[in-house]
Order: structure tokens, then sequence, then C-alpha cells
């Protein structure tokens, strides 16, 4: 039997990469590149789409030539893709009228805040399951309609299309100003705060509030089923799944099953709970998603509690500090003391997420004394993840009432063993990588091989999952408890410093 490949394009925050996978799921080759971010003013940021749709197309040549394989060899490729960032083109060039809104950017916080009036942050959250907040892409759209000169109008008219990274690419991909189709998947129509959960259909009754004309709208279609075929370096491959990055994770990770849950440890850090074929609303800081839909099946949909900043810490931590060269250096630096020092840093860099949902809160560190060292604050910026994902778990089991037993993880910062071994014993539970860590790329090459034949139904996709490593938890209860509680004595000096006007 001929091998069949899937390729998986991830677009993500800081980089475009290009993954190719056999029949088994394993990676034959993979390649990537950075992109610029682009800080205008304080709180915002913004991308070149047309930088980004350059940097994927060199990642899937290089692919292929590192996998030896010419494009009419895959037989489908799949795209996952940082969600909420927001580009709007002109139909007729294939031109971006402005950059790419980045879903970290605040610049619509008092935008939200007058669209909530007297109801507030859940106006929408019962046809949404989102809770206003700057994050998402409806209120960007919004924006860029707005502060654009002329773009209102042009878009009225149909001339402007809107999209997720997901629409830029697939419409790219397939033919662009030559036929190319303006779709999106359910997974990132959930992250617009524009589409009905229950409909899985742009709510109009959203679209009039937030005045986005529906001319500009991608239509929705669902995670796993062939859109259109590839022009180009890909010509006549099905392009043939979309899903959000995190969605993307939770099909990867095979959490198929109520109950089963995973985090992904990137730029933020996002951890997905499967509720079945029924959206459960939060009370606690969460927000109802889809999860996926196959073809016709019905949707599944998940909890989520989305962590603004987790590796762009470190990153920070790099870059704007300089107390380390590469990221790699922070896990010896912090393991060369036994704990934090008593430091805590708050990386509310633009706003708090779930289960906060605060934008006028701003990053701290707190607890310094002169005893502190760099490999305290090294520590420190390692141990916030953990504890923001604790939180996150807390909230999930008030709002679920079901108990994570393990943590699934994936992500590059889970190649960070004292970070991995921190979160098992802030949760009190197992944390479990898989052999294929890059669960985003093995989900949408999945759903795209699912949709073109590569691979018959979910078990032959449970059946490829593997073990690669284990954490479990070492900490007292009385540690864990005394140190959750610092954490949330700094995390509360964070709230108020920035007005939301």
């Amino acid at each position: 039997m001929t091998d069949k490949y899937v390729a998986a394009i991830d677009q993500g925050t800081t980089s475009s990469r290009c993954i190719v996978f056999d029949q088994q799921g394993g990676i034959v080759a993979v390649d990537q590149q950075e992109h610029r971010q682009i800080f205008p003013k304080p709180g915002w940021v913004e991308h070149d789409a047309s930088e980004i749709w350059t940097k994927v197309q060199a990642v899937v040549g290089g692919a292929l030539e590192r996998a030896g394989l010419r494009a009419d060899q895959l037989t489908a490729i799949g795209i996952t893709n940082q969600r909420e960032t927001t580009v709007l083109w002109d139909r007729a060039t294939g031109e971006p009228v402005h950059n790419a809104i980045v879903w970290q950017d605040t610049r619509t916080a008092a935008l939200c805040t007058e669209l909530g009036g007297e109801v507030g942050q859940d106006r929408f959250r019962d046809r949404t399951g989102l809770p206003l907040a700057s994050y998402f892409a409806g209120p960007k759209v919004a924006w860029l309609l707005d502060n654009v000169p002329g773009l209102r109008q042009r878009a009225e008219r149909g001339e402007i299309a809107f999209g997720t990274m997901d629409s830029w690419l697939i419409w790219n991909l397939t033919g662009g100003t030559d036929g190319g189709r303006h779709v999106t998947d359910v997974t990132n129509a959930s992250r617009t705060m524009l589409m009905n959960l229950e409909s899985q259909e742009w709510d109009q009754s959203v679209l009039d509030a937030m005045n986005v004309p529906a001319a500009v709208l991608p239509e929705i279609r669902s995670s796993s089923e062939v859109y259109g075929t590839g022009v180009g370096q890909l010509a006549g491959v099905p392009v043939a799944s979309a899903l959000g990055d995190q969605q993307a994770a939770v099909f990867g990770q095979t959490c198929y099953g109520v109950g089963e849950a995973k985090n992904t440890y990137g730029t933020g850090s996002f951890l997905l709970l499967n509720t079945g074929n029924r959206p459960v609303p939060s009370k606690h800081g969460l927000v109802t998603t889809m999860g996926y839909r196959l073809g016709d099946e019905p949707p599944v949909y998940c909890l989520e509690g989305s962590i603004a900043i987790t590796g762009a810490l470190v990153q920070w931590f790099r870059d704007q500090l300089g107390i380390i060269n590469d990221a790699s250096e922070i896990e010896p630096l912090a393991a060369s003391v036994e704990d934090n020092g008593g430091a805590y840093i708050v990386p509310a860099f633009s706003g708090l997420f779930a289960p906060y949902w605060r934008s006028d809160a701003r990053g701290v560190i707190a607890g310094l004394t002169r005893y502190v060292t760099k490999a305290h604050l090294a520590r420190a910026v390692l141990e916030a993840t953990s504890w923001q994902t604790r939180e996150v778990v807390d909230a999930m089991y008030q709002d679920s009432g079901v108990e994570i037993t393990t943590l699934k993880v994936d992500g590059g910062m889970t190649a960070n063993s004292l970070l991995m071994q921190h979160q098992a014993d802030v949760l009190g539970v197992p944390v479990i990588r898989p052999v294929v860590a890059e669960t985003t790329c093995l989900g949408a090459a999945y759903a795209a091989g699912l949709a073109t034949g590569v691979w018959s139904d979910l078990d032959e996709l449970r059946a490829h999952w593997k073990r690669d490593a284990e954490w479990t938890p070492s900490m007292s209860e009385e540690e864990r408890d005394r140190e959750y509680a610092n954490w949330h004595k700094a995390v509360e000096r964070s709230f108020g410093w920035e007005k939301s006007d």
C-alpha cells in the first residue's frame, strides 16, 4: 500500500509553519518562519497579513522539500490558526486594507464597554457564549470599519472581505482574486462573537448591534470537509480542514469524550474541556465555544479558559529584560534556586483573560525583596503559567462539575520539565505529554485526513495517541494552598491600572 501524506499549516501568533504527517500520524518534515510583531501604540498589536501569506507559502515549499515530496503526493492539506486575529482585504486586488489586528490587541476595550451598555460584559453571551472583551474579532472588525477612511462604505458595497487567519489563507490557497473560496469553520466563527452557538450561523441581532455588514462575512462550514482545491505550489491538493489552534489541539490530543481536557502552552495558554453536543454556559469566567464539527455530524462544544500571556512572558524576559539570551536558558536558571524567593509575576500585559476578564489589569511583580535574584524571577516567570492554569481548572469544575483527573498537555513550553512538574504540583493531578507534542498541527491534519479518507474514524485516530512523558504531583497540600493564596494576592495588585475609556 502506498503511504498517504497530509500537510498541516499552522499560522500562529509569532510564526507560521507547515508539518507533513504520514498515515501513522508521525511527523515527516517541518518548516517554520517567524513574522514581525508590530506595536503601533501601547496595547496595540498588529501583523502584516501579506507578510504572513508570503511566509506560509515559503514554509509549505520548505516542508515539502525536506520531506522529499511533490505536492501531488499530498492527499490533503489542513489549516489551523491563531484565533480572533482579524484581517480585512479588498476582494478585487487581494490586498489587506490595514494590518491585521491581533487577538492580544486591546484597542477595542472602550468599544466593548460601550457595546455592553447597562447589561455589561454578558450582553451577547446567551447567543455567542462569549463575554464582551477586546479579545474577540467582532469588535475588531467594527473598529476597522469605523477608523479606516471610506472602508465602511466599501464594505457595505460588498468590496471588502473579513476573515480570521484561516479565511485569509483558504482564500489565497484556493485562488485568491481568481475564484478563492471565502469560508471559515465553526470553531473560528465561534471566536468572532458574531456567530450564534446554537444555530452555527451569523447572528443578525449581534451584527446589527456591532454595525458589521453581513456582506463582509465568510460562509460558515464544518471543520472537516473539502473547501476547495489548491492552486500554485499546491495545485490540485484538497484544502480539507480548518480549526482554530486550540480546537485543533483538542482534536490532535484525541479529547473526543465528554470530560477530556487539554492545555496548550504557546504565546498564551488555552485549556479546553469537552462538554459534548450541548453548549455549557459559564458563570465563572470561562467561554463556551465550538470544539469541532466533522462534516454533517452534530457539533462538539467545549468550555475554554483562555490565558493571554504564558510563553510570551518568557519572550519578554528574554527580549525586553535581556536576562536570558535564549528561551531554553530559563529552565536551568530557574532550577538553580529552590523556590521563587517570595516573588510573583502576574503577566497582565494586555489585561487578564479567564477567569477574570479584566481589561484594566496590567502586569505586576509582587513580593520583591533584596533577597530576590534573577533566578527567583525566572522561576516566577514559569510559575505564573502554572497558577493561571490552576485558576482555569478551578473555574471549569465550578461550571461543569467535572473534576479533571489528568491533564493532557502540548505546545513548546512542555519541553520545560521544571514547569510541567510545577504544573502537576499545583493542580494535584498527573500531567501527560504525548509523543507528538505538535498536536495543533496534528489535529488539523487529522481533520483533513478524515475528510479525504486517509483515516476512517475517531477510533483509528485514538489508536495513534501515545504517551511520551508524565509528571506526578509531589507538593504538599499545605504548601500548595499557601502559594496559591500568595498568587491571588499578586493578581489583585494587577487590577485597576488602566482606565477602560
